[in-house]
């Protein structure tokens, strides 16, 4: 990082671009368009790798151990096993080109989750790590950002070797945070979580959700305007970094569909 921006400035833009790790390469020219996309299966995946153009993407360095992603079988169907072992991690899927949300556009996925991160707290750095997480990363015009965030933005993307997105909704299980929660992330606002699963009851078993994008990306980044912006990845993630834990779950196929 540049000696010209002061030491706290640095650790915002370095929170910046580890928090936005969902990242993935070549945002391109945007296609406005507002069909549904094939997301790659991992029920017809061979056992293994998962499928392209699934990619893993970790923290810049190689400096944490990254999130473990395999295609397997359980319960007689191929899914993603995703387990983080002190581990950061997601499972990038870039679209074909961007498009915008239509209205009632869903993401659909399944997930099940076996063991969750015993001390996550997401309000807190120290205990900023999600068991699992389904996340749309969106292309948003960076006149909408307020300065600060604008310029460490600029300032990550020109750092990083992978193009940053302006703006991530994620979808959590979180152990503590009852489901409907909306919050930032501890380490920038350009990320927002809303949890979907939480608790003791509903581990080992399968959850089925179903997401109106454009509704919820309004409710998460509504002050910055009511325009949905181009959806340019959607990612699968774990990590359990900060707290030095452990976690193992399970997901099915992702979807857009009306």
């Amino acid at each position: 990082m540049p000696s010209k921006f002061p030491p706290l400035f640095k650790q915002r833009i370095q929170a910046l671009a580890v928090a936005s790790c969902a990242a993935f390469t070549g945002f391109g020219s945007v296609v406005w368009a507002q069909t549904p996309v094939t997301l790659a299966p991992f029920s017809n995946a061979a056992s293994g790798q998962a499928p392209v153009p699934w990619r893993p993407v970790g923290v810049p360095g190689g400096k944490i151990p990254l999130t473990d992603f395999k295609v397997m079988a359980l319960e007689g169907q191929q899914v993603l096993r995703v387990e983080a072992n002190k581990s950061y991690g997601n499972l990038v899927h870039a679209l074909p080109a961007s498009f915008v949300p239509a209205p009632g556009l869903q993401l659909r996925w399944r997930w099940r989750l076996d063991q969750p991160v015993a001390e996550a707290d997401l309000r807190r750095r120290e205990g900023d790590d999600a068991a699992l997480k389904v996340c749309a990363l969106f292309d948003q015009p960076l006149e909408r950002l307020n300065l600060l965030d604008r310029t460490m933005l600029r300032v990550a993307r020109a750092a990083s070797a992978e193009n940053l997105p302006s703006a991530t909704l994620c979808y959590v299980w979180d152990p503590s945070m009852t489901p409907g929660t909306l919050l930032p992330n501890a380490y920038t606002a350009r990320v927002r979580l809303i949890v979907v699963d939480g608790g003791q009851q509903g581990l080992g078993r399968w959850s089925v959700h179903a997401r109106d994008l454009a509704t919820d990306f309004r409710r998460a980044f509504g002050e910055e305007g009511a325009a949905v912006p181009p959806l340019a990845a959607l990612l699968i993630g774990a990590d359990a970094d900060n707290t030095a834990g452990r976690s193992l779950g399970y997901v099915g196929d992702l979807s857009l569909s009306p």
